[in-house]
């Protein structure tokens, strides 16, 4: 079997409501992952692009968080609407969907403008 084009990491990540941070999937069903798993698979990419569930990609202000590799574009807020654009624009055509895009200042930063300081103890 040839190895994967592309893993998309799609975050799953939960918890509690109400939680300062957020959650990617607070319902716990991983509706997102099935979704690109799903259109992946009707559009012949199952064999070539995996659609993996993620733990916490510790971008929880942007959430629903998706990444792609090996290409290193993350994507925020990414909505089930979202998926089919995702797959049109970037898996099949190579254009990242820039509107959906993290700043690269927000990624593994700890002074993102998104993210809620922490309280004070």
């Amino acid at each position: 079997m040839p190895k994967f084009e592309r893993h998309l990491f799609i975050c799953c990540n939960q918890r509690e409501p109400g939680h300062p941070r957020g959650c990617c999937d607070p319902a716990g069903q991983a509706q997102l992952q099935y979704l690109f798993k799903q259109k992946l698979a009707l559009r012949g990419f199952n064999k070539r692009v995996r659609a993996n569930m993620s733990g916490c990609l510790d971008q929880c202000e942007h959430g629903p968080t998706v990444v792609v590799y090996p290409d290193g574009v993350w994507y925020g807020r990414v909505t089930p609407g979202d998926v089919e654009e995702i797959i049109e624009s970037h898996i099949v055509n190579g254009r990242p969907v820039d509107r959906l895009i993290l700043p690269e200042d927000c990624i593994n930063a700890s002074s993102c403008p998104h993210r809620n300081p922490k309280p004070d103890r």
